[in-house]
Parts: C-alpha cells; structure tokens; sequence
C-alpha cells in the first residue's frame, strides 16, 4: 500500500490526513513533518496509521508519495534543501508553485502534479483539480471524493484563481446581513436568516450538471424583486467586476 509522506500541516493538510483515515477500513501510511507540531500530533493521535516524523526528510524517505503544502513563501526553499528519490512521486498544493518550477527542485523525482485541494476532502466529498493526471494525483484523490483532471496548465491556473472568490462570496453575505441590520434586525439574527437563505440553495447546486443560468432565471420571476436586483447589478458592473478581479487573479499565478 502507498505510503504517503505530507510536507507541511495546516489545514488542507490535515483534511487530506482526515479524508484518508477517518472511517476507512485500511487506511494508508501517513508521515507527517513535525511543522506545527500540535496538529500533527492531533491526527496522530486521533489515527493509528498517522505518524509523525522527526524532520522533513525524514517525511520525504519514508513516503512513495509526498504532498507538498507548505506555504507559497516557504515551499522552494524547503524543498529545495531535500533530497528525493527518482522513484518519489510529488504532489503539490502550493499556491504559485508551477509545475516547472516543482519539477526543478524536487530532481531527481519526475513523476509530479499539481493539486487544489478543498477543505471537503476530509468528508471524501468534491473533486479536486489536478494537472496532470498522473496515477499518484488521481490514485489520492479519487479516494476523496474525486479527481477533477486538467490537461493544460492554464486550465489549472483558472481553477486556482477561481477558488479565490470564497471570500468575496462571504463578503457578499456580510453585506446583505449588514443592510438588515442597517434597518432593526438584530446583527446575529440577519447574517442567522441570511445564512439559512443560502444554505438552503445549496441542494440545487448538488446536480452533476448544475446550470447556473437556467438556476438564475428560475429564481428570477418576470417583474420580481429577484429580476429586478439582478438587473440592477448587472448595469453597475458587477458581474463584469468580477470577470476583471479573476483575470487579475490569474494574471498573478499563472506562470509567465
């Protein structure tokens, strides 16, 4: 069974570590490097297969496969003072890591991918982008919910740069939950409401084909408060604002 060695433990990682060991009959190995110590100790704990190792190359030599999520500011220098295998394979889910640049520093390994793991890999739910297919990227991530394989690395870049829009999504929220409480509505009970309106969309997102416009038109009745808000957004430039921030986005991860 792959072993599986993780540079790095912060959140994705250890929905990574969760997704591949709660509630599994056989989990796989996993090594974790001893950065933040708290959390990993905590899945080691928690996982009888989970350990911790004394170092991060002490990750790397016990692993068939490593996945990379250190941060964006750490990653090259990190691996660059490791040495792998030319049998490794190497997974990352470093932001602004391209492939090339993996490729670089983790000779004499060649068998490398990039990842975008969310946090619902720990409940085995949600595809994952990845680019390229390679079996050690879609041999992981079907087992976590799927694997979402992208053949170019602009393709991947977009991916990335869209996940960028979850904040701007909760600002969003933030925004509507403020204008009620503007107006009476007692802050916890607006963004409670607001919360509820929209959790309660999520099921028609659920769909293997979802089609948000036929979902947009579905809640906008001809002559409706819905139409009419959506309307008003469109003349302002909204959706066209966030067109030009993805770009941005994309302009800045997407190798030169």
């Amino acid at each position: 069974m792959t072993t599986y060695g993780v540079l790095g433990v912060g959140s994705i990682a250890a929905a990574i570590v969760t997704g591949l060991c709660e509630g599994v009959g056989d989990p796989p190995d996993v090594v974790l490097s001893p950065r933040n110590a708290e959390r990993s100790a905590g899945l080691a704990a928690r996982f009888p297969s989970v350990r911790v190792a004394d170092d991060n190359q002490a990750v790397v030599d016990a692993a068939d496969v490593v996945v990379v999520c250190l941060l964006p500011t750490d990653a090259a220098d990190v691996l660059a003072g490791l040495t792998f295998r030319a049998d490794h394979a190497v997974l990352s889910a470093v932001a602004e890591l391209h492939l090339a640049g993996l490729a670089a520093v983790v000779a004499p390994a060649t068998d490398v991918a990039l990842v975008t793991p969310l946090p619902a890999v720990a409940t085995r739910s949600g595809a994952t982008p990845v680019h390229p297919g390679t079996p050690a990227a879609t041999g992981l991530f079907d087992r976590l919910g799927g694997s979402l394989v992208l053949d170019s690395e602009l393709a991947y870049e977009s991916i990335g740069a869209a996940s960028a829009t979850v904040a701007a999504y909760f600002r969003y929220l933030g925004t509507i939950a403020g204008w009620l409480e503007d107006r009476g509505i007692p802050g916890d009970e607006a963004r409670r409401y607001v919360a509820d309106t929209f959790a309660a969309l999520a099921g028609e997102l659920s769909t293997p084909h979802a089609d948000f416009d036929a979902l947009a038109a579905a809640h906008a009745t001809p002559g409706g408060l819905n139409e009419q808000l959506a309307r008003d957004l469109t003349e302002a430039g909204a959706y066209d604002a966030v067109r030009a921030g993805l770009d941005r986005v994309l302009a800045r991860i997407a190798p030169n």
